[in-house]
């Protein structure tokens, strides 16, 4: 499988969904969620959007051709946090199929913390990227839940809701 085929839909259906979350706490609570946190040590929901983004920015340079890059901008308010999805998600979208190095070529990661890695491109994605990617936009599910935004488990797969067929006569 390509790298292509890897990213691009899943992470295009969960950004979808990071955005879907976003216009709901914008309908249920406003800016002030952005602040909230679903443990003192944990990141706040303006990280967790922001952390999610910047995983496919990191992403699209390490594994193709593109020089997309996310300013740091405001994320004090909801409206900005949508904008980012949006910008990342346009910039996956444009970003050509033909653009993805080889499965096979080394990707190096460094971590703030000092942790090193190396893996191939199509590890790196599978185990690195989505995994990340995941783990933020549950996080800022979770945080909109613990305030008290009405999101359930149809909020969080909204994307399939173009699979979904009528249900057979009883």
């Amino acid at each position: 499988m390509s790298l292509a085929a890897q990213i691009k839909p899943v992470a295009d259906n969960a950004l979808g969904t990071l955005d879907h979350l976003l216009a709901k706490a914008t309908e249920n609570g406003g800016d002030a969620l952005l602040g909230e946190r679903l443990a003192p040590d944990m990141f706040p929901l303006s990280a967790q959007v922001r952390i999610a983004c910047d995983q496919i920015s990191a992403a699209l340079k390490r594994v193709t051709d593109s020089t997309f890059s996310l300013p740091d901008e405001d994320d004090t308010t909801l409206a900005a946090a949508r904008e980012r999805v949006a910008k990342v998600r346009a910039a996956l979208a444009d970003q050509s199929d033909d653009s993805f190095v080889a499965p096979d070529r080394t990707i190096e990661l460094a971590l703030p913390n000092g942790m090193n890695f190396a893996m191939r491109a199509d590890e790196y994605v599978r185990d690195w990227t989505l995994p990340q990617l995941f783990f933020h936009l549950t996080t800022a599910y979770a945080i909109l839940r613990a305030q008290g935004v009405s999101v359930g488990k149809a909020d969080f797969l909204p994307y399939m809701m173009k699979y979904a067929k009528a249900a057979a006569p009883a």
